[in-house]
Order: structure tokens, then sequence, then C-alpha cells
């Protein structure tokens, strides 16, 4: 099939695809008009985490491939997708970088003292989880590392148990996918059990999903002292975010941990190569060149000027209605730059 036959429907904020109108039939629209009607004559669909892709919205079209530009999948419905033929791709490790900055900004903002010494806890040593371990190493960090994936297929003494964590932990950072089955599910991974297993009032922080954390466990034991500083980017029930938990939280931000420039051009990159090789036709390239992976010599001072999530924060505490439209508007960042002269 001769590419400009090919219809692609864009969702409005996946950027840096302007390309795609050049090789391709293309349609741009808003997630709210992404409906069954609009993709009847698709071949193709490339979106974000706000729609849900799945029998309700793909029964009966004629779409073939769904990229998504993003990290998690949760929202496709991936065997109904594959029963029916459906490729899905996404963008493993694109936002990265930046979902560790976002991480170490907000601790720098809850520590005035220095960091070093201080021990982290990492559930989850995925993209993000091996970044914020490098970064936390190279300050003199104490690191505890959780992943039982991965220990069970790696192996090695360097893990440990979530409650080792919770006992031993300075600052807690969840980077985990959500699933709700299999040997290790982490909804509600951190719940009633894990907050009262608490011993030193960690820095709490969820940028990875919002369902990860019980968000009524997580206020019981913040109203308790159990637990320290809660810093929020993911949220049960986006955008309908808990008013209690928002005024409680120390950080609070829209779901844009990961919203780096750099991330979003990896993120367009990774689901159109998926698209070009889906449907046999040569390379294409984002309308911005390729980005640096993430840093690997940064500081705490570095850190601190690449972004200040306080302003994030005062924005959504202003207005927690318009959560949607502070994460679609957001005004990319940059990420921590490899050796920021200082």
């Amino acid at each position: 099939m001769a590419p400009k036959s090919l219809k692609i429907v864009v969702e409005q904020n996946v950027p840096y695809l302007s390309v795609l109108k050049n090789h391709f039939r293309t349609q741009v629209l808003p997630n709210e008009e992404i409906t069954r009607a609009t993709l009847a004559d698709a071949d193709a669909l490339i979106t974000r985490t706000r729609t849900r892709c799945d029998a309700d919205l793909l029964e009966g079209t004629n779409v073939k491939f769904i990229g998504t530009a993003t990290i998690g999948m949760d929202h496709i419905d991936r065997p109904w997708c594959e029963a029916h033929g459906i490729r899905v791709a996404n963008a493993p490790g694109c936002n990265a970088p930046a979902v560790a900055q976002y991480v170490f900004s907000s601790i720098l903002q809850l520590i005035n003292r220095q960091i070093r010494q201080h021990t982290i806890g990492i559930v989850g040593v995925g993209h993000v989880g091996r970044i914020v371990e490098e970064w936390a190493r190279s300050m003199d960090m104490k690191v505890l590392l959780c992943d039982p994936p991965r220990r069970d297929a790696e192996g090695g003494s360097q893990w440990c148990e979530l409650d080792t964590i919770a006992r031993r932990a300075d600052i807690i950072t969840f980077h985990t996918p959500l699933t709700a089955d299999g040997p290790y599910p982490t909804f509600h991974l951190a719940d009633g059990h894990f907050f009262r297993s608490l011993r030193r009032a960690p820095i709490v922080i969820n940028a990875a999903r919002g369902p990860i954390v019980d968000t009524a466990a997580w206020i019981d034991a913040l109203d308790a002292g159990i637990t320290g500083p809660a810093v929020v980017d993911c949220w049960e029930g986006e955008p309908l975010i808990d008013q209690e938990l928002l005024a409680r939280a120390a950080v609070a931000t829209p779901h844009i941990a990961g919203y780096s420039r750099q991330g979003k051009i990896r993120a367009s990159q990774a689901v159109l190569t998926a698209l070009c090789q889906h449907f046999g036709m040569d390379a294409l390239r984002v309308s911005e060149p390729t980005p640096a992976p993430a840093a690997h010599a940064v500081t705490p001072e570095s850190i601190r000027r690449s972004y200040d999530p306080m302003g994030d924060t005062y924005m959504l505490r202003q207005h927690p209605e318009a959560f949607e439209q502070l994460r679609n508007r957001y005004p990319l960042r940059d990420e921590v730059p490899e050796r920021w002269s200082l």
C-alpha cells in the first residue's frame, strides 16, 4: 500500500510529527474527538495516555497500528488489540531523564542541607530508576533497590524487599509500571501496610502511575505523621484529583514529571519509527534533532538550576480544576545537561 493512501489520526498534543503530512493522509484531533467514527477509515492512531484504546473505541475500525508517545501502556487493551491484528508500539525510556530531574529537583526543595549520606529507596529500577540510582550514587547517597522482576531475572545481592525500604529509607520514590495481576502487581503497592511499616518518616514520591499509591492510606499516613513530605505528580482518578492529598502534598504537579522537550522528541521519534516499520516504508525523522541521552555528571546545583517544581505546584494549587489544561499546555522544559558549567 502506497503511504499516501494511508490515513493516520494523531492526537493534537503529540508534538514534532509535522513530517507525517508529507507522507500520509493525516488528521490531527483533540483527544475528545478521537472516536470510533473518526477512526472508522484510519489505518493508524498516534496518541497519549488519555485515549483509552479498547473495543469500545476500535471495534469495526480499520486501525492496524497504535503508537502511544508514552512509556506506559495501561490505557491500551493489548490482548484485544493483539487478537484483532493491531500492532501496538510505545516509547520506553523516552522521558526517563526528565522524571529523574523531577525527582531530584523535588528532593532538593525539601532537604535544605546536604543530601549526601541520605538513603534513597528506589522501587522499580527500569529506565527511570536506573538514572535515579546513578545520580544518587554520584551524589554520595546510600541506595536501596527494589525490583522483584529484575531480581528474579538477574539474581544478585543488590536487591531488597519493599519492607526493607520502608524501614531504612529517608526518601522513597516509585518508578514501576501499573499492573493489577501477575506475580508482582503494583496497584496500591504503597498501601496501608506499607505506610504503617515506615520508620524514618521519609519523603514519598509518586512520579510513576497514580494508582500505585493508595490515596486514602497516604492521607492517613500524612495526618498521623508516619510519613514525611509527599511529592505527587501522578494521581488516582486523574484529572479529578483528590483535594485532600493536594492540600497536604509538599510538591504537587499535574502529571508533568516527564514533560521535557527532549523526552517529547524521543517519544515522537519512537512511534514514528515503529509506524514506518509496520507499514514497510523507509524511516522518517521528526522535526527536531535527536536529543542526547541522560546526563551522567550532575550536581545538586545543576539540578536546582534546571527546574524548580514549586512554580508548577503553585499553579495546580490555584487551579486544580484545570489539571488537564495545565498538563496539555505545559511549557516543555529542558533536561539537566551534561556537565553544566557552574
